[in-house]
């Protein structure tokens, strides 16, 4: 490990960093933050939109030819989301290299349609861990150790680790929270240094806002904005664009206004308004001329023109009126959306793919074992059993495999939804009603899901798992291999239990296929039904990787068994074709 405390500052470092001793650079070489860097920033409420925006705005770059990261810098303590309960920030996003993430991250790569590393997503809980422990080592020689410049450094070493990991030549930054937040404060501290340290060519601060509404006067509100800008400036930090967000129409004199009383150029007050298909968004923004603004600003010349054809065509079909397909989503986390966000706009993706409206049944599978919600179940033409931890609902989750099952039902586990689909059946087609997952009894006689060995001695719940990209083999004549059409794919895990390979025999005979195993043979990552029509369990997380233009064609061959049940007609191929059986 070098120790930076001795090392002699470089030429190049600006003069500033240099003064301070010891030096700790966030840099490890001349090149090491070449790109240019936008920062996300937001005012006045939280949940306004920055994650998509910045993701709108990747897009915006990527369709003008320029290699782009998105990274989220998140306020909490938490050293990743990996041990948050989904209700307080819904779903866990998994990245290839095995990071658990933020949700927003999941925005990033669908709207980009682009790879992260766990470098794109920063908590303050990894800064100050890593601080430490360099401390604890003796790296700082004695030296006190304080937010600035120790934690800012950290900050911004791990900053530029993204074009450093992704060869990006822009990265776009984004920080959690709103301005004003304490524990956003060292975050922001850093973004008012980078400036300094990279140039104003080479930086750009964006602020997204809300524009209240209010409805006795009938008219939205610049105050709230003024003022969370004033807290942006005197903290250092001047906002070069800002993007007014609202759900009521924004006139051109509160554009005006903004930019009068917030010091930004007229061109460079964006007004948002919501809009219902989010996928629009990055077409409004080229509307507005972002793009352009952006690459003027940055000193960039576009690689090549702008070419929306593809994503005009995906948003046109949002639109249009299609015959309606609908799946119940059982899980436990239902009273939040945003818990199943990733599995919920695969869904979407398939059904614009197939030219269907998906209509989403959110079914508690807790209410299920106390007889509601079966109403829900009876009317879906498919159910979706999604991950999950934890012995709440999970019975509920079964009565929905044993329904799907039974009434022929197309069936798509994710996760802990292919082990209950496994502990079903086994308590079927076995006669064992105790068959269950070391999870959920520890004592049960038929452990047909059960601890990984290498997890039998691990104590530590965060980052501890099977997490990231794993190969998995198919095998040939089945369900999985027919959607994917490969005889090899690589999928996103997340998960500590696995199939118990002593069940594999007794499960086949009885009408169970592992259609898709592991290289070597010895984990199983999909098990389907031979006498259903579509019944289909991953141990993987296929909605990880599912793209509004390239939908996984897990979901795709789901939802085309979904429609032939419900009898609607769907799109052979693509949506441009036209093509309905």
């Amino acid at each position: 490990m070098v120790n930076y405390a001795q090392c002699p500052a470089p030429a190049w470092l600006p003069e500033g960093q240099k003064a301070e001793l010891p030096w700790y650079p966030y840099y490890r070489d001349k090149n090491s933050m070449s790109a240019k860097y936008i920062f996300f920033t937001g005012g006045v409420v939280s949940s306004v939109g920055k994650g998509v925006t910045a993701a709108a705005i990747g897009r915006l770059l990527k369709e003008r030819g320029f290699q782009v990261a998105v990274q989220k810098l998140d306020p909490y303590i938490n050293v990743d989301p990996g041990t948050m309960s989904p209700y307080q920030h819904g779903e866990v996003f998994v990245l290839d290299d095995g990071a658990e993430t933020d949700l927003d991250l999941g925005h990033y790569e669908r709207f980009i349609d682009i790879r992260l590393n766990r470098a794109c997503n920063v908590t303050t809980g990894q800064v100050y861990a890593e601080v430490i422990s360099k401390e604890r080592r003796g790296d700082f020689l004695g030296g006190t150790i304080q937010v600035i410049p120790h934690i800012t450094s950290e900050i911004k070493r791990r900053i530029a680790a993204v074009s450093r990991t992704t060869e990006a030549e822009i990265v776009l930054v984004e920080v959690g929270g709103t301005v004003g937040d304490i524990e956003s404060q060292p975050f922001l501290e850093a973004l008012r240094q980078l400036r300094s340290d990279l140039g104003r060519e080479n930086t750009l601060y964006i602020h997204v806002t809300w524009l209240p509404y209010i409805g006795a006067t009938g008219e939205l509100k610049t105050k709230p904005t003024q003022h969370s800008v004033r807290e942006l400036r005197s903290i250092g930090i001047t906002p070069d664009m800002i993007v007014a967000r609202s759900d009521y129409p924004v006139d051109e004199s509160i554009c005006e206004k903004i930019a009068l009383f917030c010091d930004v150029e007229r061109r460079a007050v964006i007004p948002m308004v919501t809009t219902p298909v989010l996928y629009e968004i990055p077409l409004l923004l080229e509307k507005a001329k972002v793009g352009d603004y952006i690459t003027h600003r940055l000193k960039l010349e576009d690689r090549r023109q702008p070419d929306w054809q593809e994503w005009e065509q995906l948003v046109a079909e949002v639109r249009r009126e299609k015959p309606v397909v609908q799946i119940a989503l059982v899980g436990k986390y239902v009273e939040l959306h945003d818990a199943y966000i990733s599995v919920h706009e695969a869904l979407k993706h398939a059904a614009l793919q197939l030219g269907v409206e998906l209509k989403m049944l959110w079914v508690h599978s807790a209410e299920l074992e106390k007889g509601k919600g079966w109403d829900l179940i009876r009317q879906a033409h498919g159910i979706v059993v999604p991950g999950g931890f934890g012995s709440r609902g999970i019975e509920g989750k079964i009565q929905a495999a044993r329904y799907a099952r039974t009434e022929k039902v197309p069936y798509l586990g994710l996760c802990l939804g292919m082990q209950l689909m496994v502990i079903e059946f086994a308590r079927y087609a076995l006669n064992q009603e105790e068959a269950n997952s070391t999870e959920f009894d520890i004592n049960t006689p038929a452990p047909v899901i059960d601890l990984m060995p290498d997890q039998r001695v691990i104590s530590d719940m965060g980052g501890t798992m099977r997490l990231g990209l794993y190969p998995c083999q198919l095998q040939p004549g089945t369900i999985a291999a027919a959607a994917y059409g490969e005889k090899m794919v690589q999928e996103r895990h997340r998960h500590r239990f696995e199939f118990n390979n002593e069940y594999r025999k007794p499960l086949q005979e009885h009408g169970m296929r592992f259609s898709g195993i592991s290289p070597d043979g010895r984990l199983v990552e999909i098990a389907e039904l031979t006498d259903h029509p579509f019944m289909l369990g991953t141990q993987f997380h296929p909605e990880f990787l599912s793209r509004p233009n390239r939908p996984h064609p897990l979901f795709v061959a789901f939802l085309r068994a979904a429609c032939e049940r419900a009898g609607v007609p769907y799109y052979q191929n693509q949506p441009s074709a036209h093509t309905e059986v």
